[in-house]
């Protein structure tokens, strides 16, 4: 995927109104993931790929992190959520998703599978 597909103009104005009113459980992630505070590794909020906006995106790993509220949960949030992961996997993007409730019930877990995923494409 080419530089012009990342962070599209258009979308400009959209990913900062989604950066400016993240949810509870993006706000305790984000204070984990930034200032390269995970292995060193840097990561964007509301980064997006195409016309996707992806929750966290660390660029040098071509990892995506979304965290999931119940709203995910419905057939139809499933499926859009499943062609969404198709779509950035085509990408070479590796998708992990998280239930919001695991950001301040298993943070040390979901760190470490965040840390687990580093390298995933060198395999």
């Amino acid at each position: 995927m080419d530089k012009a597909s990342h962070n599209i103009k258009y979308l400009k104005t959209f990913r900062r109104e989604l950066r400016n009113s993240l949810t509870p459980a993006e706000v305790s992630l984000w204070e984990l993931l930034k200032n390269k505070q995970v292995e060193g590794r840097k990561f964007r909020r509301q980064h997006s790929v195409g016309f996707y906006i992806l929750d966290f995106y660390c660029p040098s790993e071509r990892l995506a992190i979304e965290l999931d509220g119940e709203g995910h949960f419905t057939l139809p949030q499933r499926i859009y959520d499943k062609e969404r992961d198709i779509f950035l996997n085509n990408y070479q993007i590796k998708v992990l998703r998280f239930e919001n409730c695991l950001v301040w019930e298993k943070q040390e877990w979901l760190i470490n599978q965040i840390k687990l995923a580093f390298g995933w494409n060198d395999k």
